[in-house]
């Protein structure tokens, strides 16, 4: 069972997948965000927890060649695919650093520390947010992004998404995972000692014909399949993975249902100077 600071998604091949599929449908999202929070031309942007890659190459594209984004992130596996795709895409102001977060260490501050789905996976989200904080210039910037898996619900009902969506929630939950993580950034940017935030909520919505939409959701209950077996949530043969989303969409389209995944909420302030 993974333990509480733990990233119980893991790494593997699948779950890089799933991490690419997901980055298309938030990317927009994270990008609106970046760009209220004040990400611009010339910044010099740590990205924390950077994965794929996909939040530093947004920062990346409106520091513009001027500015500089270094992402970290503990998965080498992750990073060799980050660096790969920063090559392709020609992106000259991305560096990628693999390091534990709490142990990252640079000779100068940022203008800017952004996070996405982060905090959630922190046993101590306050402690870790004052240390990235801390990482900041005076005057700099602190965006981060997380979820409220509560918000996530179908309309008329769907049986089959609504009860995958309770065995994600609580096998995320029995495995250290906050999943109302983004309702919370509020209460967590103050106990760290930071200014007021401003807050943002968005959803990934659709009917029928939205695949993408259907997979967002499914595609983590899969990941997280053998886990909900271990920590006794669901069976292998109740959650039937190969079936999932055939399942979801056929009860959409006999209900005429729309599917709402979990809330994106983004919140950002800017430190005192």
């Amino acid at each position: 069972m993974a333990t509480p600071n733990e990233y119980v998604l893991g790494h593997s091949a699948g779950e890089l997948e799933r991490l690419r599929r997901q980055a298309q449908l938030l990317n927009p999202i994270t990008r609106q965000y970046l760009i209220e929070a004040g990400i611009a031309p010339g910044m010099r942007v740590l990205d924390v927890g950077s994965g794929l890659g996909d939040v530093a190459f947004l920062a990346a594209e409106l520091v513009g060649p001027s500015g500089h984004v270094v992402g970290v992130d503990r998965s080498p596996d992750a990073l060799i695919l980050a660096r790969s795709r920063a090559k392709e895409q020609s992106l000259a102001n991305v560096t990628f650093v693999e390091s534990e977060l709490t142990a990252t260490a640079f000779d100068q501050h940022f203008d800017a520390a952004i996070g996405r789905f982060v905090l959630c996976h922190q046993p101590d989200p306050v402690a870790f947010l004052r240390k990235i904080s801390r990482l900041v210039r005076p005057g700099g910037i602190v965006v981060f992004q997380e979820s409220d898996n509560k918000q996530r619900r179908s309309y008329p009902p769907i049986p089959t998404y609504d009860v995958m969506s309770e065995w994600i929630d609580e096998t995320l939950r029995r495995t250290g995972v906050d999943v109302r993580m983004g309702i919370k950034l509020y209460s967590t940017f103050l106990a760290a000692r930071l200014a007021e935030p401003t807050m943002r909520l968005q959803a990934v919505i659709g009917g029928a014909k939205a695949l993408d939409e259907a997979h967002f959701e499914a595609d983590l209950a899969v990941t997280l399949g053998a886990v909900m077996e271990e920590t006794g949530v669901a069976t292998a043969d109740e959650l039937d993975a190969d079936s999932l989303v055939d399942r979801i969409v056929q009860e959409m389209i006999a209900n005429q249902s729309v599917i709402i995944g979990r809330a994106v909420i983004g919140a950002w302030t800017r430190l005192p100077e």
